[in-house]
């Protein structure tokens, strides 16, 4: 099947009412952030809260009788697996989902509870895909391929016509890469309905697949990355093809950039992006001069993420902006001296959130005591002052960073 606008529109009315129509808004303090004029597509508001069900639908309703009877099967880090189950549900249609042994307990769960049968396999999508299509050839299953389909690619694709029907002066819409389905659909449609528009693809730069097919590169794609729903090893062979005709650039993102952004979607957006999801925003980060002063829409494409790393990332955020800081002191190990420096550090208005007191690290005097200290600040100058008034008065105190407030 070619893919073209008409091809994306039919998909569109096959599965109108079906998958939310989700909002597009302005966000005013992502813009402040970045510098850019910037939107946000709301994806994750989609019912498995990611935008695969477009794609996943679509594929589906091209099923015949015998197909549907036969069951499908699908390898997926988890927003594909959960779309495919939650319609294959409602349609009536057996599924089977094969995910890698690494897919956070939240997307496992929810795949089994909207109705799907889940397979844990491989540590590695790649290692995934092999059992599932073991699986299928076993039990005569048709697969449903996460990215490197057409079906799946024109249903994706409707994500742009909903962005350029709601903001036709968008100049440039930003996209998470993976294997590649999500941004080639949208290329494709924007092109189509506005041949000016830039096609910007966000990719972690542990796995760098899409940039290696275009540019012809053998950066390794391994690691353990927060944005595990594009962690993808290999590119598309249909995608990589669309991509290097509708896409304008693929920017690669640090680790940092993508917890940062995931936690700038809940602070400033107060709305919740998976590691994937966020990638679009944490382009804008990680190259802000290159968005400036645009009209730019990002795919906030799911918010799937595991509430105890979302936690993690809270607490890192705030570490990183000297807002919660761990500091070590030596003490004297005599009667009142935690009481003054409580007092000290209540003073200049810091909050203390937990106290460790160690009396046998062999680096301390036998008369002294070791004393770690975490405690909310108003910012990283404000700890300055808090840490150099504690000095000021005699103590020794070190900023410890995140790693090492566990332990010497």
């Amino acid at each position: 099947m070619q893919i073209t606008l008409a091809t994306i529109q039919d998909a569109a009315a096959a599965i109108e009412g079906e998958v939310v129509r989700t909002p597009l808004l302005p966000a005013p303090r992502l813009s402040i952030l970045t510098g850019a004029d910037v939107w946000v597509k709301f994806e994750n508001q989609q019912r498995t809260n990611a935008f695969k069900e477009r794609g996943a639908l679509t594929k589906l309703l091209t099923l015949s009788a015998e197909e549907r009877a036969r069951g499908v099967i699908a390898m997926s880090a988890g927003n594909h697996a959960q779309a495919l189950a939650c319609h294959a549900t409602r349609l009536g249609i057996p599924a089977t989902i094969v995910m890698p042994t690494t897919t956070p307990h939240v997307k496992t769960a929810a795949t089994r509870a909207y109705g799907a049968q889940v397979v844990l396999a491989g540590e590695s999508v790649a290692e995934a895909q092999a059992e599932a299509y073991r699986i299928a050839d076993a039990k005569n299953l048709v697969f449903v391929h996460p990215f490197d389909d057409p079906d799946i690619i024109r249903g994706q694709g409707t994500i742009a016509l909903e962005i350029l029907a709601d903001a036709p002066d968008t100049e440039i819409i930003v996209v998470p890469v993976g294997g590649g389905g999500l941004i080639s659909g949208v290329g494709i449609a924007a092109k189509a309905l506005k041949p000016e528009i830039e096609i910007i693809g966000a990719e972690t730069a542990f796995y760098p697949s899409m940039h290696n097919a275009l540019h012809g590169a053998q950066a390794p794609c391994a690691g353990n990355t927060l944005a595990e729903g594009i962690a993808v090893a290999t590119a598309g062979t249909l995608t990589r093809e669309i991509v290097a005709k509708v896409v304008d650039e693929i920017i690669l993102l640090p680790e940092a950039s993508i917890e940062t952004a995931v936690n700038a979607f809940l602070e400033l957006q107060k709305t919740v992006a998976e590691g994937a999801g966020a990638a679009g925003l944490a382009a804008l980060l990680t190259h802000p001069d290159r968005f400036r002063g645009r009209r730019v829409t990002l795919v906030l494409s799911g918010g799937n993420i595991d509430p105890r790393l979302l936690a993690s990332i809270i607490t890192r955020e705030l570490a990183r902006e000297g807002r919660m800081v761990t500091i070590r002191m030596e003490i004297p190990d005599r009667p009142g001296v935690l009481g003054d420096i409580s007092t000290l550090i209540g003073d200049l208005d810091g909050n203390i959130l937990d106290v460790s007191h160690h009396r046998l690290f062999l680096d301390v005097p036998a008369k002294g005591a070791s004393l770690d200290v975490t405690m909310e600040t108003r910012d990283s100058d404000h700890a300055r002052q808090i840490i150099e008034m504690l000095r000021t008065r005699g103590f020794k105190v070190d900023w410890l960073k995140v790693a090492e407030t566990s332990g010497r």
